[in-house]
């Protein structure tokens, strides 16, 4: 890497760098070039995991950051104490973690700077390779174009359309979105008022717009209107990798 240059995800796992690359819509944590943690303000933190979805009381999270945060051992002092399993808090983690590094890396993002030696005030949970991070953000940025290219419906305030036919039947979850989508939340407010990962909600935005359930906001180029289809046409199926897959059903048990 040339001096001057901001360095990559995979350049500083070769090297195995710990610290904090700075990105522009968040922060990914290094721990001998293994990711540890990552956040973003488009992404619900592990605190709205956890709260929002009644697995820890506000008051048990402050108490752990209040105790332990400057020593960095706020996920030890949660397992603990007895607050969380251990299986509890690695899911929940990997969660935000995926969740965050999507946003801090994905498109319209990217590196800036790194803070060498920088840690994080969660502690270490488990590591996840760099190349896993960047193959995960790639498979996720190809689901969302298959479902609906249009990345305009990801950050403004989601608006219902009004019914122009049959549309298909929604999931229990996108009934759930659906009835956040006041004109004024964004996906990310909704996700953080569910409690969700930030990019699930995406997926479910797009393909609510992809079934004509929700406007895609116009741009330069001219949005077909969403194809009127049957229940059996619309695949609502998300095609995890295997420990994405049992992440997700995890979170979706416990959250």
């Amino acid at each position: 890497m040339r001096p001057g240059q901001t360095p990559r995800l995979t350049e500083l796992a070769a090297e195995r760098a710990s610290g904090a690359l700075l990105c522009d819509a968040g922060t990914v944590y290094l721990a001998d070039g293994q990711v540890v943690h990552a956040e973003s303000p488009k992404a619900p933190g592990l605190d709205v995991l956890l709260t929002t979805g009644g697995r820890l009381t506000p008051d048990s999270w402050r108490e752990a950051v209040d105790h332990t945060a400057a020593a960095g051992r706020v996920g030890r002092f949660l397992v603990d104490s007895g607050r969380l399993t251990d299986a509890e808090l690695e899911i929940c983690h990997l969660g935000a973690l995926f969740d965050a590094a999507w946003f801090a890396l994905g498109p319209g993002s990217g590196p800036r700077g790194f803070q060498r030696g920088a840690t994080h005030w969660l502690g270490p949970v488990r590591p996840v390779g760099a190349v896993a991070v960047e193959r995960e953000i790639r498979r996720r940025g190809k689901l969302l174009d298959g479902v609906w290219p249009y990345p305009g419906v990801d950050t403004e305030p989601v608006v219902l359309r009004r019914p122009d036919g049959h549309l298909p039947p929604v999931t229990r979850r996108q009934r759930a979105v659906l009835g956040l989508a006041d004109g004024v939340r964004t996906p990310a407010g909704i996700a953080r008022t569910l409690g969700r990962p930030a990019f699930h909600t995406l997926l479910d935005v797009r393909r609510l717009a992809a079934a004509g359930y929700i406007e895609t906001p116009r741009s330069g180029s001219r949005v077909p209107s969403p194809p009127r289809l049957g229940p059996a046409a619309v695949d609502f199926a998300e095609p995890d990798a295997p420990m994405l897959r049992r992440l997700r059903d995890a979170l979706e048990a416990h959250l």
